[in-house]
């Protein structure tokens, strides 16, 4: 449904009105005057046509400017009285009559019954050419519509570079609702939310405006002039529906140029939808881009709760703890995340606790929320939801054959206030970690320096580092055999303890001690050094970032 012209006025952007139509060259040349409905000079011309027979109202479809000489009319005033109720009960924009032959002014009966139904009456004092008022006035309608389908034109192509740049259903939607200046929801078939953009009278949040009007009257149709777009992609059938755009005249009035819009939109939606392919990968990438959102601060710590509740979290008085894992490096290339995001939620609902679960597939990364009752509770939670989160990648089956298994980090736990920086937290970390999972989860607040290192990643002086403290032992590695990188790097690990260093590396300590002495030799250092140990440490570690 679009909004309506129940007051007279035209929807921004749907082309010509009768008053516009009267300043036309043409009409003016008459010399016109308003005899009744001059309110209602804003209603829409749709077309314009000429004819002089009395039954021509049923030769109409509404919207018209009828322009006549009288002849018509009748000559009783019953027959002028029905004449106008006729237009009138069908719906035309505005009767203009030609005064001449016929009429030399109006009969009372004609206007009197034109000032009751509201309908624009006009009547020309002087002749005009019938078809150069029509030739003007379609030329105004058509170059109008063509105004409409550049504006929609243009939500379509900036709808189309979000999608060829890698954005989602939330980006189109917020175009769309920038486009409208209303909110735009995303719903299933049945009602369910599944995004919003846009905001609601006075600065009012969309998820706000929903669950105002949406929420509990799935049933009830929306508000008139509301616009309700199908998504197409369901089903096998041709007449499918995947989901459906709703735009809510909350804000104002929405216009055709705004169903033309969502039409378009919705056509770019309906792809995302097909890649999707599935629901609940759908829900999983909203969740996602909640997640985000917090993270990146875009969403308040105040509002934050209700639109989790939305989306199905439901804490409790608790601390949060977010949980991010990394997949982007080690499933299979073309996985599909909706297989994984069933997966990994299935075995999410076993772990006793809420939570909410998103993916972020231009990342590679799973974000997981989950409500703990106390802070003493983290470590045991981290250990399940761990768990679920590896389980389920394996159920999936989209792991390389032989590849390594997904890095799981855990934040800080603490409330919505703490969350959007532990969540960040969690998910640099989780980019920045390097090398195979060798735990089934890794604390973010032990990170710290692999995640300084990572940020340094592109600075030269990093690299420099790196080539200071090894580059005369890379240099003897690349042209000599044993390489003596495993033995220092073992040796590290192992804290400087040469017994380990020996039983992890299966050589007799006389080989381990004549190994490290040529690496001290190479690297010009005493390994028993706590300041030289440091120093390669990190080293060590910065290589896997400038490397």
């Amino acid at each position: 449904m679009d909004s309506g012209t129940e007051s007279g006025a035209a929807p921004r952007g749907a082309g010509i009105t009768v008053r516009r139509a009267l300043e036309l060259p043409g009409l003016r040349g008459g010399l016109p005057e308003i005899l009744a409905g001059g309110d209602r000079l804003g209603r829409t011309v749709r077309w314009v046509h000429a004819g002089e027979v009395p039954n021509i109202a049923s030769l109409l479809k509404g919207g018209e400017l009828l322009l006549t000489t009288g002849y018509g009319l009748g000559t009783r005033p019953a027959e002028q009285r029905a004449f106008v109720r006729t237009l009138a009960e069908r719906g035309i924009a505005a009767l203009v009559v030609e005064l001449g032959p016929r009429f030399t002014r109006l009969p009372a009966a004609l206007v009197d019954t034109a000032r009751a139904t509201g309908l624009p009456l006009v009547q020309l004092h002087r002749e005009v050419a019938f078809v150069t008022v029509t030739e003007e006035i379609h030329t105004e309608i058509v170059n109008g519509h063509y105004a409409l389908l550049q504006r929609a034109e243009e939500v379509h192509r900036r709808c189309t570079e979000a999608l060829l740049g890698g954005g989602g259903v939330p980006q189109m939607l917020r175009i769309l609702a920038d486009f409208a200046a209303n909110p735009v929801f995303l719903e299933t078939p049945d009602g369910r939310l599944l995004y919003a953009a846009g905001t609601g009278p006075e600065g009012a949040d969309a998820l706000q405006v929903w669950e105002g009007l949406r929420a509990k009257q799935r049933d009830v149709p929306p508000p008139a002039g509301s616009v309700l777009v199908d998504v197409p992609g369901g089903g096998p059938g041709p007449g499918s529906v995947r989901a459906r755009l709703v735009l809510l005249p909350v804000c104002g009035p929405l216009a055709p140029v705004h169903r033309m819009a969502a039409e378009r939109a919705a056509g770019i939606v309906a792809v995302v939808l097909m890649q999707a392919r599935q629901e609940e990968v759908l829900a999983a990438r909203g969740r996602g881009d909640f997640l985000s959102d917090l993270a990146e601060g875009r969403i308040a710590a105040e509002d934050a709760p209700a639109q989790a509740r939305v989306l199905g979290f439901r804490s409790g008085e608790g601390p949060l703890l977010p949980v991010v894992m990394r997949v982007g490096d080690c499933v299979a290339p073309g996985a599909g995340w909706a297989v994984l995001a069933q997966a990994v939620a299935k075995e999410l609902a076993s772990v006793g606790v809420p939570v909410l679960l998103g993916v972020r597939p231009v990342e590679g990364r799973v974000p997981v929320l989950a409500g703990l009752r106390t802070e003493s509770e983290r470590s045991a939670v981290a250990d399940r939801v761990a768990a679920a989160l590896r389980t389920g990648v394996e159920r999936a089956g989209l792991l390389h054959p032989g590849g390594a298994a997904p890095l799981v980090v855990v934040g800080a736990a603490g409330d919505w206030t703490a969350v959007p920086a532990a969540l960040r937290h969690a998910a640099e970390a989780a980019t920045a970690l390097r090398g195979p999972a060798d735990r089934p989860w890794y604390d973010a607040r032990r990170l710290d320096i692999d995640l300084l290192l990572w940020r340094l990643r592109d600075h030269p002086d990093l690299a420099a580092f790196v080539d200071r403290a090894l580059g005369s032992l890379l240099e003897h590695d690349a042209r000599s055999r044993p390489p003596l990188l495993p033995t220092l790097e073992t040796y590290l690990a192992h804290a400087g303890c040469k017994a380990e260093t020996a039983r992890e590396l299966h050589l007799n300590r006389q080989t381990l001690y004549n190994r490290l002495a040529r690496i001290g030799e190479l690297l010009g250092t005493d390994l028993d050094d706590p300041q030289t140990v440091l120093a390669l440490s990190l080293a060590l570690r910065a290589r896997e970032h400038v490397a």
